[in-house]
């Protein structure tokens, strides 16, 4: 059966973000991502997770500048920012977002990702986090400095550090690639972690959307695939509501108590 991460960045907004976490737990998931945790302290996010009895398995990089020239600078300091995150939270790893680049200069928009992926990667090895890549879908995020996963495995082997690691999103990689499947079999070594939402409304993965997430799911599981699957979706309305396609993983909202 996968193993479901709650994105609380984007599910249970019902709630100020210190809450989610008990919320996420008490429909079953035991583990959460954060895209955003920097409203709130490192210390006051490790003590609701904590309480909640959830993981904290990914959180990103509080700006996007990992391809972006000459903010070398700030973007190293958005890597300690997020390092310090992690090591609060016993975060494993951190997304490690690539920004829009210079369209004018797509090899120095490369060469510049992988000298501060690289920088990164150092950074975190000491605190035994792996940073990841994810290739994001230029209809939301025109000019993006990375878009496929060619490109985010030739970034990683041009790194060439152990602590770098692919971060596969069914979302963007359905509206820029599709055989989402082939692809998984072919380069699950080099993924640490999976997201999923529905195509094309980024909403629940469910049957009204058009990825065949049964069969994914199923399919990741017949792989070998261990690692965390995150619900990185925007819910239609109520987070709660809208969870019945998680109830054969195990996810599902408390019975309520009348």
């Amino acid at each position: 059966m996968p193993k479901l991460a709650a994105s609380i960045s984007w599910m249970f907004n019902e709630a100020p973000l210190l809450e989610r976490f008990q919320l996420a737990a008490a429909c079953g998931f035991r583990a959460v991502e954060i895209q955003a945790p920097y409203e709130a302290s490192a210390q006051d996010l490790a003590a609701a997770a904590h309480d909640a009895d959830v993981e904290v398995v990914l959180i990103n990089t509080p700006a996007a500048l990992a391809a972006v020239q000459g903010k070398a600078d700030a973007f190293q300091a958005s890597v300690m920012t997020a390092l310090s995150y992690a090591e609060a939270l016993n975060c494993p790893r951190i997304h490690c977002l690539a920004g829009v680049s210079d369209a004018a200069d797509a090899e120095g928009a490369e060469d510049t990702l992988v000298a501060n992926v690289r920088w990164a990667a150092d950074a975190a090895a000491a605190a035994a986090v792996t940073i990841m890549l994810e290739p994001l879908n230029t209809l939301d995020h025109p000019g993006y400095a990375l878009t496929s996963t060619r490109q985010a495995l030739r970034i990683i082997e041009r790194v060439g550090r152990r602590n770098v690691r692919l971060q596969y999103d069914c979302y963007h990689m359905q509206l820029m690639e599709g055989r989402l499947v082939d692809t998984i079999a072919a380069q699950l070594q080099r993924i640490d972690h999976i997201q999923i939402s529905g195509v094309p409304a980024r909403c629940e993965p469910d049957a009204d959307q058009e990825i065949n997430y049964p069969y994914v799911l199923q399919r990741l599981d017949e792989l070998g695939y261990a690692g965390w699957v995150g619900c990185e979706y925007r819910p239609r309305g109520d987070t709660m509501a809208g969870l019945e396609w998680a109830r054969a993983y195990g996810i599902a909202p408390p019975a309520r108590q009348d």
